[in-house]
């Protein structure tokens, strides 16, 4: 099992401390500058499912409805699958029925934005700062404070969940 598999696993399974979101160590990468992180299509193979390796690397999307993330409701943040750097606050998310997770807002300084004439229509797409990952689009259509919606692929992400601390008491 690799790091990116136990790291999922374990905030599927487990509460995961807030600290762990920012793990952000490279294999068998080359380290453009502190932020920066660049592997060879066969490293992404490697390192990704083939269904993320479609989203991040080839700019796939992944079909609507089929992400659990879109009913993830526990605090906690969302992680790049790519290079587990720290894209979104739970505290961002919202339904937008769109079939996809959604955010008003990101991490400041997580991600890029460059313009995609896929469609006939110009769209505004974001991509992981660190690792270069497509994630999805942004639109101007979400909720207050921002008005933005950041429409992202579930397969590109990971969930952490914020540690739940038990209140002790000493005797």
């Amino acid at each position: 099992m690799n790091r990116r598999r136990f790291v999922i696993a374990l905030a599927g399974s487990a509460t995961v401390p807030l600290w762990l979101t920012h793990i952000s160590t490279v294999r068998g990468g080359k380290t453009l500058d502190s932020n920066k992180i660049e592997l060879s299509a066969a490293e992404w193979r490697n390192r990704l499912t083939p269904e993320q390796y479609h989203v991040l690397r080839d700019e796939g999307t992944e079909r609507a409805g089929t992400s659990p993330l879109n009913d993830e409701k526990r605090d906690g943040t969302f992680i790049c699958a790519g290079c587990d750097q720290a894209l979104f606050h739970s505290s961002m998310k919202f339904d937008s029925g769109t079939g996809w997770p959604s955010f008003f807002d990101v991490i400041e300084g997580a991600v890029e934005t460059k313009r995609d004439f896929k469609l006939i229509w110009p769209r505004t797409e974001y991509h992981c700062s660190r690792c270069g990952g497509h994630h999805g689009h942004v639109f101007n259509d979400g909720p207050k404070p921002t008005g933005l919606r950041y429409c992202n692929n579930g397969i590109a992400v990971a969930h952490l969940t914020t540690p739940s601390f038990v209140k002790c008491s000493h005797v």
